[in-house]
């Protein structure tokens, strides 16, 4: 009798074991492309300016050559959800010069009853431009605490690269803020303080 005779039923199918070993390896290289991706994400982003990756953080624009230039500049500002603030940009856009220095005003107001401190992420598009775009001063590099119902300007100081590329004539910088929970008990004992304090000074004044 001949081989096809002795399996009539075909091909084995694969043991279990077989497998879970494929089943594993695939794993294991989803595991690794997944691990190696977010690194090569953050290249991407520093070479392309995605994110607002690029922009630069200068003292001054000393040495920096002012150009006859000119460009629109717009501002956006967002707040989570979890943020009972207001904010806002004084001004909805501007116009400037390459290479020069200016300012952005932002305004903005915790309309809650208590302190809360928040944390400000900003972004710059389209990204190119972020390769080109040098902040001096933000309100962004730090956390700010704000108490109830208060209200307060924060000012951004920036420039633009004269070599800003020609076909890029309108920038749109942005800003979210979000609440910072892992400040919001050192808000809350800095508003109980001021709050003492000013009982302490009622009660000596009387």
């Amino acid at each position: 009798m001949s081989a096809a005779n002795n399996n009539p039923a075909g091909p084995r199918p694969p043991t279990h074991g077989r497998l879970v070993r494929k089943l594993v390896l695939v794993a294991v290289g989803m595991f690794g492309f997944g691990f190696a991706m977010w690194p090569l994400y953050n290249v991407f982003c520093d070479l392309t300016g995605l994110g607002g990756r690029g922009v630069k953080v200068a003292d001054n624009a000393a040495g920096v050559q002012k150009s006859d230039r000119q460009i629109r500049i717009r501002f956006d500002a967002t707040v989570n959800s979890n943020l009972p603030w207001v904010f806002q940009p004084q001004e909805k856009s501007a116009t400037i010069s390459l290479g020069e220095m200016s300012e952005a005003l932002y305004l903005a107001m915790n309309t809650s009853d208590e302190a809360v401190t928040g944390h400000a992420i900003y972004n710059v598009t389209p990204p190119e431009a972020s390769l080109y775009f040098v902040k001096t001063e933000c309100f962004c590099f730090t956390e700010q605490l704000l108490q109830a119902n208060e209200s307060r300007e924060m000012p951004v100081y920036y420039f633009v690269q004269p070599d800003l590329p020609e076909h890029i004539r309108e920038i749109t910088l942005s800003y979210t803020f979000f609440r910072n929970e892992s400040s919001q008990g050192l808000a809350l004992a800095a508003s109980a303080n001021d709050s003492t304090g000013e009982s302490d000074n009622d009660g000596n004044e009387e």
